[in-house]
């Protein structure tokens, strides 16, 4: 697996240029649109990332515009990225729920990821049994039905990220009642842990633990599971992913990626130590291994 250019993020870059052309040039969206000759909501769904682009609207909307030399040639690459449809995950589009195909996407591109989870072990974490009984849970809160074999499947080569030839940067927070929680049929809680003790000594990867009697500033405490995403390419905008049980919601607005980093910088300030979280771990473990007794 190599690093490769999110076709997601291209999308949303290639919105934010076209948007900010359009306004150097003075020109409404009507307007625009009206010279191009396409529906207002064609040009609002490119700029606002809502749909893979066409190169063909792209070239004739650079014309338009006047855009010519080193500037039109890095728009229409950044046009070429976000229409491709090539991502190994695609194979899975109609099994598996697409919140975690759009996780692979940006995991796959990312050189840096920063994740907090509130009640789970995060899914780059998961091991298969852990996974299969995540998704196997589905039904009981009536979400639609998946292929779950194929969704574990999915989510094991969503984890090469972290052992590719240019491994991804993965600082895991995860809340310490997860490693207690009774998570699924005897053994696989146990079976996780290990596997947690395990990537805590891959050099790329940092696991702590948020504690029970944590004490972040100002006693602020985030309402959801979050990510935040870094890429390759420093034009691209970071990003925040907030985790719901229905649906994910994907934040590029700099002020909003600037707070959940500094929600982030404070639920770290405040983790257990990497010592001492390899050592709840390892408590943790021991307990589930006396459980199955």
């Amino acid at each position: 697996m190599t690093v490769g250019a999110s076709p997601m993020v291209r999308r949303r870059r290639l919105g934010g240029e076209v948007r900010l052309l359009r306004e150097q040039h003075k020109l409404t969206n009507e307007q625009l649109a009206a010279r191009l000759g396409w529906s207002v909501a064609k040009l609002s769904r490119l700029e606002n990332a809502r749909v893979r682009p066409d190169l063909a609207d792209v070239m004739n909307l650079l014309d338009e515009l006047g855009v010519t030399g080193a500037k039109r040639e890095q728009l229409i690459l950044i046009a070429r990225d976000a229409a491709d449809t090539s991502g190994w995950w695609r194979k899975y589009d109609k099994d598996v729920d697409p919140r975690q195909l759009a996780n692979a996407e940006m995991e796959n591109s990312a050189i840096e990821i920063q994740e907090f989870q509130l009640t789970v072990v995060p899914g780059l974490l998961q091991t298969a049994d852990y996974a299969r009984t995540r998704f196997e849970s589905r039904p009981a809160v009536d979400l639609p039905p998946i292929n779950v074999d194929a969704a574990v499947e999915a989510r094991q080569t969503r984890q090469e990220v972290l052992t590719r030839d240019a491994p991804l940067s993965y600082r895991a927070l995860i809340d310490e009642t997860v490693i207690v929680r009774r998570c699924g049929p005897p053994g696989v809680l146990q079976d996780q842990l290990a596997h947690l003790l395990k990537l805590t000594e891959l050099p790329n990867v940092e696991v702590r633990l948020f504690p029970y009697d944590g004490h972040t500033e100002g006693h602020y405490l985030p309402l959801c599971s979050f990510s935040l995403y870094r890429f390759a390419d420093p034009s691209d905008p970071e990003l925040a992913l907030l985790e719901t049980g229905t649906s994910d919601l994907v934040l590029g607005d700099e002020e909003d990626v600037s707070r959940y980093k500094l929600i982030f910088k404070h639920l770290w300030e405040t983790a257990l130590d990497p010592d001492t979280t390899r050592n709840s771990l390892t408590n943790a473990w021991q307990h589930s291994e006396e459980d199955l007794e």
